[in-house]
């Protein structure tokens, strides 16, 4: 069991069809650790294309390949649905589909918010916003009946939120994070838990658009997710709630009170301290 720590654990991991994604390498990762895993995307072709080395590693009832688009309710349960008739349940939910349009050229270049599309900033906000919203309503009914659930939200780094140049995925991808920072907090003592997981830096996946200049070997590998995700899908992780943990600081070395110290901290940065002030509390 120490080596598949999520026998019996049936999962969903969206954004998970780029044969270079993070969404691809993390159901790798489950897969391995024993769970079947439900791989959700927009795109058919490239599920198809992902799932033939996942089948090699997992069997080929390892994964349920289903096109979902994340940002409309009706397919997010739909993939839901489907999920717990086909797989027999639904313990983790990875809500990892994004994208990245920083302007309506294929190519980056630098786009002041001013210069981006109304369409642009809506559909950006609806895939990486809206998107792990659907998707966790969708599935928690499931998870709190069971007493038993882990929610995971892939980020990005702070700077980035609010980098020049990088509305809307920016602030979308905060609102994500003030979201789960939220979930963690309903769902306190539920048994269902909520969590943020980022690489720590850029990683060389699709999502890096072409124009922009990056040495390959400086850059992050996908794979700099799986130890960490699988841990927050597992059942050693009951205890962690409401985090964000940095994936290229997950040292597997050091214990786990010493690892999650260095990779962790507490998700939407409530280390802020309250900041309204309200006169009838």
């Amino acid at each position: 069991m120490k080596n598949k720590p999520l026998i019996g654990k049936v999962a969903i991991v969206t954004g998970a069809g780029s044969p270079t994604g993070l969404g691809r390498a993390m159901t790798l990762a489950l897969v391995r650790a024993g769970a079947r895993v439900a791989m959700l995307d927009i795109n058919e072709t490239w599920l198809e294309q992902s799932a033939k080395d996942i089948r090699k590693a997992g069997g080929d009832d390892c994964v349920l390949l289903q096109q979902c688009d994340v940002s409309d309710p009706e397919s997010a349960q739909e993939a839901v649905s489907r999920t717990i008739a086909g797989l027999g349940g639904l313990h983790i939910l990875i809500n990892n589909a994004g994208i990245l349009k920083t302007s309506e050229r294929q190519t980056y270049t630098r786009t002041n918010f001013w210069d981006i599309t109304p369409e642009t900033w809506s559909n950006t906000m609806a895939v990486n916003g809206n998107g792990p919203f659907h998707m966790a309503k969708a599935s928690v009914s499931h998870m709190l009946s069971q007493k038993w659930g882990r929610v995971i939200g892939v980020t990005t780094s702070v700077d980035t939120m609010y980098r020049e140049g990088m509305s809307a995925y920016g602030p979308s991808k905060a609102c994500h994070e003030a979201f789960v920072a939220l979930m963690s907090r309903e769902l306190e003592n539920t048994g269902v838990t909520a969590n943020v997981l980022i690489p720590g830096g850029t990683v060389d996946t699709n999502m890096i658009p072409s124009g922009i200049e990056h040495e390959k070997t400086t850059l992050m590998q996908p794979e700099v997710m799986q130890a960490p995700a699988v841990w927050l899908a597992s059942e050693e992780s009951k205890s962690t709630n409401g985090q964000r943990f940095i994936a290229y600081n997950w040292d597997e070395s050091l214990p786990i009170k010493q690892r999650l110290e260095k990779a962790g901290a507490p998700a939407a940065w409530p280390q802020l301290g309250n900041q309204s002030i309200n006169p009838w509390s």
